[in-house]
C-alpha cells in the first residue's frame, strides 16, 4: 500500500494550463531540486516543470532568500546601492536587478515585508521611494508595480 501524499502548497505556474493559479483539482508532484536548492515541481495536467519561486522576485536568483532579505533591510535603512555593495559584498548591478524585480512584484513583496519581516507600512513606503530614486530607468512592469503600492493609489 503506497504512503499518502504530502500536502503541496505550490500551484501550477504555466499560463496555458487549465489549473493555472488554481488550488482545486491540481495534480502537482515534487520532482527533485534545482542546482540553486529550490524545489522542482511537475504538473501532471500540462506536463511542465516549474520552480517554487516562479512569479516571485526570487526567481532565477543565485542569492539566497536570507541575502535578499538582508539587502532589503539595508534599503529600508536608506543605505545607497554602493554602500550596500560594500556591506554585503554583492555587485551593484546585482542589487540593481534585484530592485527592478522587487518593483515588478511590488504588491507581493510589500505584503511579504510587512508580514514576515515586521516592517511597518511607513518603512515599506520609504523602501519603495528608495527603489524609485536609485533606479532611474525602470521597466513599464516595474513602474506599474510601484504605482500599485505607493500612497494615494486606489486599486481598480
Amino acid at each position: 500500500m503506497p504512503r499518502p501524499r504530502g500536502k503541496i502548497e505550490s500551484i501550477c505556474q504555466n499560463p496555458r494550463c487549465r489549473y493555472y493559479h488554481k488550488e482545486n483539482g491540481k495534480d502537482i508532484i515534487k520532482s527533485g531540486r534545482y542546482s540553486t536548492g529550490h524545489q522542482r515541481y511537475y504538473c501532471k495536467h500540462c506536463k511542465t516543470y516549474f520552480m517554487e519561486t516562479k512569479g516571485t522576485p526570487l526567481y532565477r536568483k543565485r542569492l539566497s532568500e536570507k541575502e535578499i532579505i538582508n539587502i532589503c533591510k539595508h534599503l529600508v535603512e536608506k543605505n545607497g546601492i554602493r554602500s550596500i555593495e560594500r556591506i554585503t559584498g554583492h555587485h551593484r548591478d546585482t542589487i540593481g536587478r534585484l530592485l527592478e524585480d522587487m518593483a515588478e512584484h511590488a504588491e507581493k513583496a510589500n505584503n511579504y515585508l510587512i508580514r514576515n519581516l515586521d516592517i511597518t507600512p511607513y518603512e515599506c513606503d520609504e523602501f519603495w521611494t528608495t527603489v524609485k530614486k536609485n533606479r532611474k530607468k525602470l521597466s513599464e512592469m516595474a513602474k506599474m508595480g510601484l504605482e500599485r503600492v505607493t500612497r494615494g493609489h486606489t486599486p481598480v
